[in-house]
């Protein structure tokens, strides 16, 4: 009783609907084609509200992260650096610490839509891009080096970085 009652309800809503019937009426025999549905233009704007959001929060990560990872370079002595990760050793100190003014100076870069919005943009592609230059030669070099942990982390920091990149590139002004 409940089954046949339900069957009647979807026919008649399959009926009333007027994009299906007006789908049906040009459609080839034996072809239904589906309903359209476009965005209203508040929901188009929610949309992108999210995504502006969304991107924010993962460029605050990657900031977060960088300026940690780069006041390690600098702060720590190189004693502990190289308990840490293994690459250190292999390396001048002065590179060492060269990398951690550049992670910083990135990572500040990429909050640079903050301070400007005529320039921020830019800057923040500019940035983003060293970013995942630097994670992808720094994921080559942990991944050699046996660094799992590291290599994790740079892959999905390298993972985040594209994502910023690609989106806030596409965005129109």
């Amino acid at each position: 009783m409940v089954t046949i009652s339900l069957r009647a309800l979807v026919g008649r809503l399959a009926r009333s609907d007027i994009a299906t019937v007006a789908n049906q009426e040009n459609a080839r025999p034996g072809v239904t084609k589906m309903p359209c549905q476009a965005l209203t233009p508040a929901r188009s704007r929610l949309n992108a509200s999210y995504r502006n959001l969304t991107l924010w929060t993962l460029q605050g990560w990657i900031a977060m992260f960088f300026v940690a990872a780069g006041y390690a370079k600098l702060s720590e002595p190189m004693d502990n650096l190289v308990d840490l990760m293994r690459w250190p050793a292999l390396v001048p100190p002065d590179l060492v610490r060269g990398l951690g003014i550049a992670e910083i100076l990135l990572a500040l870069l990429v909050l640079a839509p903050l301070v400007s919005r005529k320039h921020g943009r830019p800057l923040l592609l500019t940035a983003a891009g060293g970013l995942l230059v630097l994670e992808a030669v720094m994921l080559a070099v942990h991944a050699t080096g046996g660094d799992v942990g590291p290599a994790v982390t740079n892959g999905l920091l390298a993972a985040m970085t594209a994502v910023v990149f690609w989106k806030r590139a596409r965005e129109v002004r």
